[in-house]
């Protein structure tokens, strides 16, 4: 603490920053294995009417995960969304949905009104025009009270995310990379900051950096090394995994020894998904097909290659997302007909994991 107080000596802001994550616990290192699931989209689903079976029983969603052996979920926040339905109200209700089933969670901060990625990382509108200092503010307060309602609510994030798919950087063009990795590194730490001082005399949940290159060991290499020279401290590297963009599993697993024999983090393939009929191999061979034996063969393939990283740094993966709508229904777990499909039994007789 000492060490961290003299570095934050060297500016006001830092000093800010430093001392506002110094009062939190440490968290422990994850001893379980994560099999988890993005569900945000699955409460909205419910209400408007959809109807999730197994084996042709109706049940709700996050049951029929529970009884096929996920133990996580994740959600994402909105800072004010407009047209999504993922505000602080709605995900504060899907958490205790999922407590009251022994889920852990992991919560994804966009940091934004509407969906961020590499592509794009839109200025939440009530921050639109603020300084650099007023955005890591805005950061910090925003992170701090959304923490501390959840804790409040009596649902706490076992992890958080800060931002999502930050490759590029978040809160643009503040923050966007690499131009201005400087502000990115102060944005991040006010978030984390954050997320210590909602936790109160709580342990501070374990931090995850959240990039897009599952399969890309170069961009992955780049981003990390030249996060780890501004001295961030996170927990847990956060990857997203879909073939069609990222590499092959052969990349895959290439990335995730290198990333255990670099940093020395746990490592989680945050984002997972294929689908389970043609949408993104219909001109060129997929790894799998996609159908649903397909779908759940490749879950099958890339649990192992986590499971195998060497040193036991692979601690989970989580599929988004089950209950995806619309367009993107193919990616889910559910057919036409509201029946799940084979791949929610990858996970049915794996043991001595933490539920």
């Amino acid at each position: 603490m000492l060490e961290n107080m003299k570095r934050a000596q060297s500016a006001t802001l830092a000093a800010f920053l430093m001392l506002a994550l110094a009062v939190a616990a440490r968290p422990q290192a994850a001893d379980n294995y994560a099999i988890g699931a993005d569900v945000s989209f699955l409460e909205q689903a419910e209400e408007q009417g959809k109807v999730f079976k197994d084996n042709g029983v109706a049940k709700p969603g996050l049951q029929i995960l529970k009884d096929h052996g996920y133990n996580w979920i994740r959600l994402r926040i909105f800072h004010s969304p407009t047209e999504l339905p993922n505000n602080l109200a709605y995900t504060i209700a899907l958490a205790k949905s999922a407590h009251q089933l022994g889920f852990r969670f992991l919560l994804d901060f966009h940091y934004s009104d509407t969906w961020a990625d590499p592509g794009k990382q839109f200025l939440p509108k009530s921050w639109q025009g603020l300084s650099h200092a007023q955005l890591v503010k805005a950061v910090y307060d925003y992170t701090r009270q959304t923490i501390a309602a959840f804790r409040e609510a009596g649902v706490p994030p076992d992890m958080v995310q800060i931002g999502n798919e930050v490759i590029n950087g978040m809160l643009w063009p503040d923050g966007h990379l690499p131009e201005n990795w400087r502000n990115f590194a102060e944005l991040v730490n006010a978030g984390i900051a954050g997320v210590a001082a909602g936790s109160a005399n709580d342990p501070r949940p374990q931090i995850m950096i959240h990039i897009d290159r599952g399969g890309d060991q170069d961009r992955t290499k780049d981003f990390f090394n030249k996060l780890n020279s501004y001295h961030v401290d996170f927990d847990v590297i956060g990857q997203s995994y879909y073939p069609w963009w990222q590499g092959s599993l052969r990349d895959l697993r290439e990335n995730m020894a290198f990333m255990s024999r670099a940093y020395h983090k746990d490592i989680i393939l945050v984002e997972v998904a294929y689908n389970w009929i043609p949408a993104e191999y219909k001109k060129k061979p997929g790894p799998f097909p996609e159908s649903p034996q397909g779908q759940r063969e490749f879950l099958q393939a890339v649990n192992r290659i986590v499971q195998e990283t060497p040193g036991g740094r692979g601690k989970g993966i989580f599929w988004w997302e089950p209950a995806v709508v619309g367009s993107l229904g193919a990616r889910g777990f559910f057919g036409a007909d509201g029946n799940a499909l084979p791949v929610v039994t990858v996970f049915d007789k794996e043991h001595d994991v933490e539920k």
